[in-house]
């Protein structure tokens, strides 16, 4: 089976740390895969590297300044579209066409979407690009149920659900490796982790404000925020964490993205990991973290109380996360949290993809969905019933 991902970008955002796991169990078993992505500011390959097995198709997207970030993403649109349109006009044929995301999923004509979590936007231009990324592909899968929910709720579709997988192995081994994680001990003594950036999805400014009061009882503790790498403008959020940071006498290290092989020992290494995303998916960087031995607060989000269950500690407001900081750091993990992250594996995932793209192939019009998989972007898309463009209402997040 000739298979196509395609994601957004080569940085290491979940989403795209999701295709290339992906890509490369499916290799493993048999598939012959390839993973188209943008390319932006002169990258022309991943943050890391990638199976031989798995071919990569980078299209380039040179830095312009000043570019809005709803420019950006149709120019995106645009250049992935037509470098997916260019080489299935030279001949390549896949049997399934998946998009990651919705700049992806905008960017060919006809796909297997995965949705992998819900977010609200308003720009009219932003809001009709969600929209076709949701009605216009033909399947849709969902890494947990509580988004398969909310998509049917919004859109009347049916998605499957099938899980992340997890490269826990990789943090198990740190967390088994006193040098894996010494150097950031040393370097940050006691730390409280969160990976994702300084970003309103991710909670920061609430994580920030639980740290100040959990300090108050462990002045010893540090805040170490990782990752970060985003198209959108998050200048205003960040500029308003800077400031209540000043205000709180919490100085916090910003590590930005961070290498992929040192991200192991960073999170066996702290004392406590802090994942308190308004919205979320799976919670990818919180199953790394359990698989590392570590015990993680999270939002009580109904994705994460479904994928987590009773291995993380809970709360929702500055103070009960702060509490629970508190439990994480002076008892340790909740038992069970490296048996659920070893459970979900990559090959379990490829697998359950694999019976997906058998299925669809068998359906009536597959035939023709091939032959209707390349092209540019088409401006004109069918809505869902009840849904106009440019309502503001629940959309599904892009990337």
């Amino acid at each position: 089976m000739r298979v196509a991902l395609l994601t957004y970008s080569t940085k290491p955002r979940g989403g795209v740390v999701h295709t290339l796991a992906l890509a490369e169990a499916l290799a493993r078993l048999g598939a012959d895969v390839t993973v188209w992505t943008v390319g932006r500011g002169g990258d022309d390959g991943f943050f890391r590297p990638v199976d031989p097995q798995v071919e990569v198709e980078v299209a380039p997207l040179p830095h312009l300044e000043g570019e809005t970030v709803g420019a950006r993403i149709q120019r995106s649109i645009r250049v992935l579209g037509t470098a997916f349109a260019d080489r299935t006009a030279a001949g390549v044929a896949y049997d399934v066409v998946h998009a990651q995301d919705c700049i992806s999923a905008n960017a060919v004509p006809r796909c297997v979407r995965t949705v992998h979590h819900l977010d609200q936007f308003t720009t009219p231009e932003l809001v009709a690009c969600h929209e076709r990324a949701i009605v216009r592909p033909y399947a849709h899968v969902c890494v947990s149920a509580a988004v398969a929910v909310e998509v049917e709720a919004g859109w009347g579709l049916r998605p499957t659900v099938i899980p992340n997988g997890v490269e826990a192995q990789r943090f198990v081994e740190a967390a088994a490796d006193p040098g894996a994680s010494e150097p950031w001990r040393r370097r940050f003594g006691r730390y409280v982790l969160a990976v994702g950036g300084i970003e309103p999805r991710k909670g920061t400014l609430d994580l920030l404000e639980a740290f100040a009061l959990a300090r108050r009882t462990r002045p010893e503790l540090e805040l170490v925020l990782a990752g970060g790498e985003t198209l959108f403008d998050y200048r205003g959020y960040r500029e308003a964490f800077d400031a209540r940071a000043v205000e709180l006498g919490v100085v916090p290290h910003v590590l930005g993205p961070v290498d992929h092989a040192a991200l192991p020992g960073l999170v066996a290494g702290c004392a406590a990991f802090g994942f308190v995303s308004t919205k979320e998916g799976f919670g990818l960087a919180a199953m790394e973290a359990l698989a590392a031995g570590v015990p993680v607060l999270a939002r009580p989000l109904p994705v994460l109380r479904e994928v987590f269950g009773d291995h993380v500690r809970y709360a929702d407001e500055k103070r009960s996360m702060a509490a629970a900081l508190l439990e994480c750091v002076e008892r340790g993990p909740l038992p069970g949290g490296a048996g659920l992250a070893l459970h979900h594996t990559w090959e379990r995932a490829a697998r359950s993809h694999l019976d997906l793209y058998a299925s669809l192939s068998a359906r009536p019009g597959a035939a023709a969905r091939r032959r209707d998989r390349s092209g540019p972007d088409r401006p004109a898309a069918a809505r869902g019933p009840g849904r106009p463009a440019g309502t503001g209402t629940t959309r599904p997040a892009c990337p």
